[in-house]
């Protein structure tokens, strides 16, 4: 703000420019959505900042108007002298809305042949009872009216053929924007890589272009594209592959998509962290890409997925995990899922907050067992992965650590492990103390 807004806008209110600015008015900036920063602190200090710069210049021409909904840490900020505020709740929207609406079906009535066509043969479209039953079932949601009428306008599909004129009544049997999310999501539902693209969109902490979303997943970019052109009531789809971003057109989907109680068979679980963080590693050895909208997105959010990946699978204890399995996404020519896995532990043990303290042994014993399924693994991934991951992680000292390993486990603890079965010592003591068992069977 001080370098791009504030210092060049008291640059230049000097002399006649100021003179006549203040004659016309204030300029204003508008900040809409504040609280849809997740950065809370972030945005505690942007108004902390926004009160001293006006403190130390008082009569500059300049306003800020900010729309909010209510949270505590922007409320508090801003209950002090100096700001005027105001409850939207209190301004009726529905005569905008009306207005919005009914412009909306004018123009596309006029460069629409089937529309013409019925107006011609049945009078007006949609009729004064339309619109009073749509601006009743509406109310005073600017979201809802404009998902409504992007639903009903939608080009015809193959499973849904009806017309604009046949869609408007639909949308009067709708209970409000899950009705509406569900209906358009079944529009897709029966598409190849539907399940994994819409819960790719949901999940993401910064949304991608579609080609973006095509090197994830490993899937083809018209595969993308089909699924998305069906959804385009409910997402923002760019006009072309490669700029411009895949988002919501309103972020009640996210909440639709995560909450099992409103979407039923649309539900993206938690667990898909752990298939995008497969799709991320996997999607660096697929293309080798070092730029490019995933490969920027593997470097700045893989640790936040597999956290979550991690978290939903360590909810119990270290002999109860069965969770981390293979996506049924999993692609023949991808990375195998053991080279992922070992990946992950071994990240997870470098990770600058752990995990769990408790978790040391159970990822070394895994990443030891994940790293030999992966070495016995064929194919060109598989390979790859030996020469580039493994060498990162570990510098080359894997077969000479490990055979030294092995060999003290078996000169040292070879006492303990006969005492073992004359004790009460429990028996995942043993497994964990001994990690390199996945890769030595004779131990």
């Amino acid at each position: 703000m001080d370098r791009l807004v504030y210092e060049p806008f008291k640059a230049i209110m000097k002399g006649d420019i100021l003179k006549e600015t203040r004659a016309k008015g204030p300029y204003i900036i508008v900040i809409d959505g504040l609280d849809e920063c997740e950065d809370k602190r972030g945005v505690e200090e942007l108004i902390d900042h926004m009160f001293d710069f006006f403190e130390r210049h008082p009569t500059i021409p300049l306003r800020v108007f900010i729309s909010s909904r209510v949270e505590q840490h922007i409320r508090a900020r801003l209950e002090i002298d100096g700001v005027r505020l105001s409850d939207l709740d209190s301004y009726g929207t529905r005569d905008d809305i009306k207005k919005l609406l009914e412009a909306s079906f004018h123009a596309v009535a006029k460069r629409d042949r089937v529309i013409r066509a019925y107006v011609q043969a049945h009078g007006q479209w949609p009729t004064k009872s339309d619109m009073d039953r749509l601006m009743q079932h509406i109310g005073e949601s600017f979201v809802l009216a404009s998902l409504i009428f992007k639903f009903i306008m939608h080009p015809a599909a193959e499973d849904d053929p009806s017309t604009p004129m046949e869609r408007l009544p639909r949308t009067l049997k709708m209970h409000g924007l899950d009705s509406l999310y569900a209906q358009t999501l079944s529009r897709s539902q029966h598409l190849s890589h539907f399940r994994n693209i819409i819960s790719t969109i949901a999940l993401l902490h910064r949304p991608l272009p579609i080609v973006g979303i095509s090197d994830l997943l490993g899937i083809e970019v018209f595969e993308v594209v089909r699924v998305l052109l069906n959804l385009q009531a409910i997402i923002h789809v760019p006009r072309t592959d490669g700029e411009g971003s895949v988002t919501l057109c309103h972020r009640s989907l996210r909440g639709f998509l995560t909450t099992e109680s409103r979407s039923g068979s649309f539900f993206v679980p938690p667990s898909f962290h752990l298939h995008l963080s497969y799709h991320l590693v996997s999607s660096l050895f697929e293309t080798l890409k070092v730029d490019g909208p995933a490969y920027d997105y593997v470097m700045w959010y893989l640790k936040d997925h597999w956290r979550e990946a991690f978290a939903q699978s360590y909810a119990r204890s270290t002999n109860e995990i069965d969770q981390l399995k293979a996506p049924q996404s999993l692609h023949a020519n991808r990375l195998p899922y053991c080279a992922f896995l070992c990946d992950m532990f071994f990240f997870s043990l470098f990770l600058q907050h752990p995990l769990n303290s408790d978790d040391t042994a159970y990822l070394l014993t895994e990443c030891a067992k994940q790293l030999a399924l992966a070495a016995e693994c064929p194919g060109r991934c598989s390979t790859l992965w030996l020469e580039t991951g493994v060498d990162f992680h570990l510098r080359g000292t894997v077969q000479n650590d490990l055979q030294r390993a092995s060999t003290a486990v078996c000169a040292k603890c070879s006492k303990a492990l006969a005492h073992r079965s004359r004790s009460n010592i429990r028996e995942d003591w043993v497994y964990h103390l001994n990690p390199v068992r996945a890769l030595d069977p004779e131990l």
